[in-house]
């Protein structure tokens, strides 16, 4: 039998599908193992106290001596976010091109990693050999300078993976997608396509970046005072622009906001920023300047509590202060999830009396999403002619989409595969069928802990959330099991004590006689114990409040 039948492409993602973030995917030929992008998520909002997602990577340290690296296809943090966490697992090479290599190298800088990573530079010119399969690259579209999408040859054929992408025809930086490359790569012939379905609900074609600039400079032109502009750090297209605003009106720039203090360093140094001398000033600065000479760059365009647009907001900003007759400009679409804290802090910003310039209802044209729309997704599936199709980058619904927009383009529906996290693709011989699961899931980090907070202490966190919590400290006898002090009961998040006195009287009561009763029983083992008494307690508690608060008994002898 020959090495080709006994060996299969498997292709599967370990994050990035079913939901938007912590992209992470992987194709297996053999003993050679590549992986496509590194990503975090945001914590939903009953993962309380969670700082990041990143995917879980057990299937990948349990075949460490098998992967060949990471490539990745740009440096949004859906895509680089996990790297820091995941590469004290992993310790294999990484390839990005020059921005995202410069803003990895950031990450790994501040978790001390930057001397054990291996860093290779890529740029659309560069071919890999990584084990039995070959990389090469193709330039795209997206909303952060440097993306590339990827192509490997693998002995079942070639794989693309689009990385994300929308076609402008107008680039702020004239860095035009290759679309003679894509035919070309689809001439060649392409197995199978992962594409970006972020967009996959949406009809036509995605607005240029170019056209958010002239309506950024026709606000900075309008606004008779100061201008606060909040997007996302890494859209650097967007900041130029910001920019370039500020040189036409004369104005002065402010960057605040860790982040995009950041980003605007790396992007500036590498060369991928244009920034004239003299503009950049520091936030002690703002004061001394004509308001109508001043323009703020920020962070904080999806609400986030504690970014710079809401401190400023809240008039928490150590620095730079809001005041009635600012524009304030928030250049970014709400992140599924993120409304609410947006129209928080547009509600906040017009309470001081700042003009807010928003989403719908307002100025749309400050806005345009860096991911294409149902025609460059058609466009895409038309220039690849892939023989199989997995919609990836995105939650059910758009990769469901998506599967229906590569039907119309001719993609036959039993080609077309749906898959979750973990779900695998299996080539063979030419012939793809849904193949074996592999572990896959959330990593949760919370401060300095990687994965340490499971499904259990979040369960424990909401239900302290929810009704609070009663210590109940008992201390026995080790003679006779007799009580010889307490029980003393502190509540927390339960009820207020002093309004309460009765109720938790009642409660002491309780413990003393179900212990006094185990004893007369002679039942004196402490898991039996506290058993019994947080039984007791949670009945009372539920009849005479209908709250069901945690009991913690803690039981000593002497």
């Amino acid at each position: 039998m020959s090495k080709k039948n006994i060996d299969k492409l498997s292709i599967f993602a370990l994050g990035g599908v079913g939901e938007i973030g912590k992209n992470m995917y992987v194709v297996q030929y053999a003993n050679d193992i590549v992986v496509i992008d590194c990503g975090l998520k945001f914590p939903e909002e009953d993962m309380l106290g969670i700082d990041i997602v990143i995917p879980d990577i057990t299937y990948l340290t349990e075949n460490r001596d098998k992967v060949r690296g990471i490539i990745i296809t740009h440096g949004h943090e859906d895509h680089i976010g996990g790297l820091p966490y995941v590469l004290k697992f992993l310790n294999v090479p990484v390839y990005g091109t020059k921005l995202t290599l410069g803003l990895i190298e950031t990450k790994l800088k501040e978790a001390n990693l930057l001397g054990e990573t291996k860093r290779i530079l890529i740029s659309s010119e560069t071919e890999l050999t990584l084990g039995c399969m070959k990389a090469t690259f193709f330039k795209t579209n997206h909303s952060i300078p440097d993306s590339v999408g990827v192509c490997l040859q693998t002995p079942e054929g070639n794989v693309v993976h689009t990385g994300d992408f929308k076609f402008d025809q107008t680039p702020v930086n004239e860095q035009y997608a290759d679309i003679h490359e894509m035919a070309a790569i689809g001439r060649r012939g392409v197995l199978a396509l992962l594409s970006d379905s972020t967009n996959a609900e949406r009809p036509g074609s995605t607005g240029s970046e170019r056209s958010v600039g002239a309506e950024i400079e026709d606000v900075f032109r309008k606004a008779k005072q100061r201008v606060i502009i909040a997007t996302f750090a890494s859209n650097i297209h967007r900041i130029q622009q910001v920019i370039d605003a500020c040189e036409i009106t004369r104005r002065k720039l402010v960057v605040v906001g860790r982040s995009m203090v950041n980003v605007v360093t790396i992007a500036s140094e590498l060369g991928y920023l244009r920034i004239p001398d003299g503009m950049l000033i520091e936030p002690e600065e703002v004061n001394k300047l004509a308001a109508d000479r001043v323009a703020i760059l920020s962070t904080g365009s999806q609400g986030e509590p504690m970014s710079a647009l809401t401190r400023m907001a809240r008039s928490t900003h150590r620095k730079v202060d809001i005041l009635p007759g600012d524009t304030v400009i928030i250049a970014a679409t709400p992140i599924p999830g993120n409304e609410r804290y947006v129209g928080r802090t547009v509600d906040e910003l017009m309470r001081i009396g700042a003009n807010v310039i928003y989403g719908p209802g307002s100025i749309t044209g400050v806005h345009v999403s860096g991911h294409g729309s149902q025609e460059e997704l058609k466009l895409m599936l038309n220039l690849m002619k892939p023989k199989y199709f997995i919609p990836i980058h995105g939650e059910y619904r758009m990769l469901r989409q998506h599967g229906l927009l590569a039907e119309s383009v001719g993609i036959a529906k039993e080609d077309i595969f749906i898959v979750d996290n973990g779900e695998t693709v299996e080539i063979q011989d030419g012939v793809a069928r849904k193949g074996s699961k592999v572990t896959a899931g959330n990593i949760l980090i919370d401060g300095l802990g990687v994965g340490d907070v499971g499904n259990i202490v979040l369960r424990d966190r909401k239900l302290l959330s929810q009704d609070g919590i009663l210590v109940v400290v008992v201390t026995l006898s080790k003679q006779d099991g007799a009580i010889l002090s307490g029980p003393d009961i502190i509540s927390r998040g339960f009820v207020y004590v002093r309004e309460s006195e009765g109720l938790l009287d009642e409660a002491n009561r309780i413990v003393s006689s179900t212990l006094n009763r185990l004893m007369n029983e002679n039942v004196n083992e402490w898991a039996s114990l506290k058993t019994h008494v947080k039984d007791a307690l949670g009945r009372f508690l539920y009849e005479q409040t209908r709250r069901r608060p945690m009991i913690l008994p803690i039981i000593m002898e002497v």
